[in-house]
């Protein structure tokens, strides 16, 4: 490690460290012991940088008033494992001790703060132990319970826009090795899974979408998109830009506005070197032989969503000669994947009204061979799947896909979101014959795999059918899976046949 560090320090509790040293990428507000500047001075405020609890009575706030624990999930929007604040009240003095500790680690007074000036957001960190030992450098988010976003454990990194655009050489790289010919629709960047954390980073053929999720991030942008654009130019790769869409919600947690729009590159004196609008916000990709408009302005997310591409492709395996209904269809994706795939007919149905025209355009841009063997509707799957076991399946529907949102974002609403999941795929296995097939997913990271498993066992019992399976599956490699993230591990999507 080099000697002369000229970065803020973060010292941590061993808690924290041990974290860090199993691979951990996070480091939580009350991980943080101190902040020390190179010149020695420090804040010994247990890492909170938000004053506030101090106002709050001995015995803790009420319940209404309760500070809100729950962030959204996956790598983009890690969540802490703790339970909410609601929940402890009323457990007995232990935990009313335990809670006004909590509260009592916020600073008293405004002075108590380390000066913005001297530690902005996006400042870059060194996190270190109780003993001094470096155990990487991140990004300082002043907002956020998730304190410093690791970016490097190694401490002989430099932060110039050469170290960034290295990195972004690697993840397109990797793309281009894992991906092939598919890497003209893919994931370019998975936020911690990449080491870029809170970035988000599509490439949809002639355009990237990005969402920035963190303050870190935030403050890079003009280096880390500038990266991007001249490793794609290196390797003639020709982008109308880059498309901003940051109407998150979870941007506020980081202290960030809402914004979306064409991303303007700016020269070293500040003046704008590159085009603010960039052309038309649909653009066609081709996944697995299908068509698609993207429409990555208004569209969920960035538009279109790529991590289920090999999934849509072991459906199309299974559809041929088949009568396919896919529940929440989005724009088609795993519909037209069936239909391409020889099914005799597929009904596409979501709750978007929206988004089934959007699924309907895109089966007329696949040729009436395909057009001609679809039907799309708009309804909710839990009127329409109890209707259908109701009517013993009238239209002989012999293989479901049911690939909802994520039903839970927290782990205090798992158990709500389980049996959410346990009714559509009870009443799927209700709904199909004796040697029908069922693809089924879910994308939440705390519906992890073990219990989506244990729910479909009991799903299946109380339906009365046993399930064959076929093979279970997960993101596209475009989404890696990093060992010691948890949470870039979140997709899940099994095959069954129903006997």
């Amino acid at each position: 490690m080099k000697t002369n560090r000229t970065y803020p320090r973060a010292v941590v509790t061993a808690k924290g460290a041990h974290a860090i040293e199993t691979g951990h990428p996070w480091v939580y507000e009350g991980e943080v012991r101190r902040f020390e500047l190179p010149s020695g001075e420090s804040w010994d405020n247990n890492g909170s940088l938000k004053p506030g609890a101090w106002d709050s009575p001995a015995a803790g706030p009420s319940p209404e008033n309760a500070p809100d624990h729950e962030h959204t999930s996956g790598p983009d929007h890690p969540t802490e494992d703790v339970r909410p604040l609601r929940a402890r009240r009323g457990a007995g003095d232990f935990h009313e001790r335990r809670l006004r500790k909590e509260l009592l680690n916020a600073p008293r007074t405004e002075g108590e703060i380390i000066p913005l000036e001297t530690l902005p957001d996006g400042s870059i960190v060194d996190v270190v132990s109780l003993k001094g030992a470096y155990l990487g450098t991140g990004l300082l988010s002043r907002h956020s319970r998730i304190r410093v976003r690791l970016v490097t454990r190694n401490a002989n990194d430099d932060f110039s826009p050469e170290f960034w655009k290295r990195k972004a050489r690697w993840a397109w790289d990797y793309r281009r090795t894992v991906m092939g010919d598919d890497a003209r629709a893919c994931r370019v960047i998975f936020s911690e899974a990449d080491d870029f954390p809170g970035l988000i980073v599509d490439r949809f053929d002639d355009v990237l979408v990005t969402q920035t999720l963190s303050a870190g991030m935030e403050r890079l942008k003009p280096v880390v998109f500038r990266a991007l654009l001249d490793v794609f130019a290196e390797d003639g790769i020709a982008l109308r830009g880059i498309y901003e869409r940051n109407d998150v919600a979870t941007r506020a947690l980081e202290g960030l506005e809402q914004t979306t729009g064409w991303w303007t590159a700016r020269s070293r004196d500040g003046i704008a070197d590159g085009a603010s609008d960039a052309g038309p916000t649909v653009t066609d990709i081709v996944e697995n032989g299908v068509r698609y408009h993207v429409d990555f302005a208004n569209g969920q997310k960035t538009g279109f969503f790529l991590d289920q591409k090999y999934n849509r492709r072991a459906v199309a395996r299974l559809a041929n000669g088949r009568r396919v209904l896919d529940c929440c269809t989005h724009t088609g994706s795993f519909a037209l994947n069936a239909a391409l795939g020889g099914a005799e007919f597929v009904r596409a149905v979501d709750v978007s009204e929206t988004a089934i025209d959007m699924a309907r355009e895109n089966a007329r841009l696949n040729g009436p061979d395909v057009e001609s063997r679809m039907d799309f509707t708009v309804a909710n799957i839990f009127d329409l799947l109890p209707e259908l076991e109701r009517t013993r399946n009238p239209e002989r529907f012999d293989f479901i896909i049911l690939d909802p949102p994520a039903f839970t974002k927290s782990r205090r609403t798992i158990t709500a979101a389980a049996r959410g999941y346990r009714e559509i795929n009870y009443r799927a296995m209700r709904i199909l014959p004796r040697g029908g097939y069922l693809a089924t997913c879910s994308c939440s990271h705390f519906m992890d795999h073990d219990r989506f498993k244990r729910m479909l066992a009991e799903a299946a019992q109380d339906a009365g059918v046993h399930l064959r399976q076929i093979e279970e599956r997960q993101q596209a490699p475009d989404h890696p899976i990093v060992w010691g993230v948890p949470e870039t591990d979140y997709l899940k999507c099994l095959l069954f046949q129903v006997v």
